[in-house]
């Protein structure tokens, strides 16, 4: 694997901004994901890295090179996209081996036949090798579509939303295969998505973009816990974060205009007093949506208490977010 570096990368598209001035290490071993809405940047990040798209300025360096001259194949990339990308009229067992006939690559056989069994194992799919693409569910045509870059050895895997397109629970059951199996290669891994649970869950690292910028980049437990602006704040948690007027409560630093409380920053008991509008019952927590001098807001409360909608409750911010008038922080 390898450390991937990019030094103030830009792209536009006529007048549309691609990626703006980005810079970022990505360490070797590392479960890096870019997390954004629709348009941040993600896709046209992972697609300049790869060599699909050529960058207006700055650098891209992998293993220790500026890659600026090299085609996608001379870069040792695996890229997996949204959609499967599969040779329907091949079987499962070709389609994992097609990478390794590449020209480059030129694998002798008897080590294509043992990697695509051992892919096939990890990704569960070792009884379906001889079946045709087309015969496979959604979910097995995806495992198939990531099987075929894991049986290479590139220098940095790139994932672009490889589980949107799949059901809730396929979908929970490939992030924890997904995350087993980066830790046990030891993969450097650059993993797009607009999903923050699986930014979360898999990421050792976490890139939020906006507009084609890095706004900030940590860790998950860094950008929850110490989010740089109230658009970073936005983008992890859930429920989402509370945002209201810093004089609900008073307080708050000089120049604050908003504060944010994500639902374990409100205690309850005492302070001022919010209406109950409605309960979610989850199992092992209440989730509360109240109202308080007309703003909405979020917070959770012991399952075994039974709250109904109409009642009253004293709320109080503990350990508030406090934010200027633009979004950003206020520490």
């Amino acid at each position: 694997m390898a450390e991937v570096t990019l030094k103030n990368l830009s792209k536009s598209f006529g007048t549309d901004v691609g990626v703006a001035d980005i810079s970022m290490s990505i360490p070797d071993g590392a479960f890096v994901v870019l997390l954004g809405p629709t348009g941040a940047g993600k896709t046209t990040t992972l697609r300049l890295i790869s060599g699909l798209e050529k960058e207006d300025t700055g650098e891209i360096w992998i293993s220790g090179r500026n890659v600026a001259r090299e085609t996608p194949a001379q870069r040792d990339v695996a890229m997996v996209f949204q959609q499967y990308s599969l040779y329907p009229h091949l079987t499962v067992r070709d389609n994992l081996a097609f990478p390794l006939r590449s020209p480059i690559l030129k694998t002798p056989e008897g080590d294509i036949a043992r990697k695509v069994s051992e892919v096939a194992e990890v990704l569960q799919i070792s009884h379906k090798l001889d079946n045709k693409a087309t015969a496979l569910s959604g979910g097995e045509m995806q495992r198939v579509s990531i099987g075929r870059a894991l049986v290479r050895d590139p220098a940095i895997y790139l994932m672009d939303e490889p589980l949107s397109s799949l059901d809730a629970k396929l979908r929970t059951d490939l992030r924890v295969e997904l995350k087993r199996i980066q830790a046990s290669l030891g993969a450097t891994l650059l993993y797009v998505t607009h999903d923050q649970i699986e930014a979360m869950t898999m990421a050792t690292h976490v890139g939020v973009l906006n507009e084609g910028g890095l706004v900030q980049f940590g860790t998950p437990r860094e950008i929850y816990e110490n989010p740089n602006s109230l658009y970073v704040a936005s983008r992890l948690g859930l429920p989402r974060i509370n945002v209201l007027p810093a004089g609900i409560f008073g307080g708050a630093p000089s120049g604050t205009a908003q504060i944010g409380m994500r639902p374990e920053h409100i205690a309850q008991g005492d302070g001022l007093e919010a209406e109950v509008q409605r309960v979610e019952h989850l199992g092992d927590q209440n989730r509360l949506h109240l109202i308080l001098q007309g703003h909405a807001l979020t917070t959770i409360a012991d399952p075994s208490v039974d709250y109904e909608p109409g009642a009253h409750i004293k709320i109080a911010p503990r350990n508030p977010l406090c934010f200027d008038a633009d979004g950003n922080r206020i520490r």
